[in-house]
């Protein structure tokens, strides 16, 4: 049931490829802290690969929820070969030229008045 909530609340290329792993709340901050699933990339299927923990966390701004900012704190996986090749997926989670999602970068740029599109915001 949580997660049919996530997708009304989260941006859609996380909910089937991140679990939420703590949530806490600070003055008017909810910071969402969010770990990919254990599932190795399309490209990757045929090799061998094993977990290999995560890389540093990273964040991302998105819609408020009941007049709270909300930081989405994002932990990519790694996996590992036989050999010690390292590998993760390749994630195109926010706007360029900012750190907020997609979907909240093209809704600020509506609300000024710019034309709604993927561009960066300016």
């Amino acid at each position: 049931m949580l997660k049919e909530l996530f997708r009304y609340v989260l941006p859609k290329e996380f909910v089937d490829f991140f679990d939420l792993v703590n949530l806490q709340e600070q003055a008017d901050v909810l910071h969402l802290y969010l770990d990919e699933c254990n599932i190795v990339p399309e490209e990757y299927s045929e090799l061998s690969l094993l977990p290999n923990g995560f890389y540093e966390s990273s964040t991302l701004k998105d819609f408020p929820l009941r007049d709270k900012k909300v930081v989405l704190h994002i932990r990519r996986r790694r996996w590992i070969d036989s050999h010690g090749k390292s590998y993760s997926r390749r994630w195109d989670l926010s706007a360029e030229g900012t750190r907020y999602s997609k979907e909240f970068a093209i809704f600020l740029k509506d609300a000024f008045g710019y034309l709604s599109d993927s561009s960066p915001i300016s």
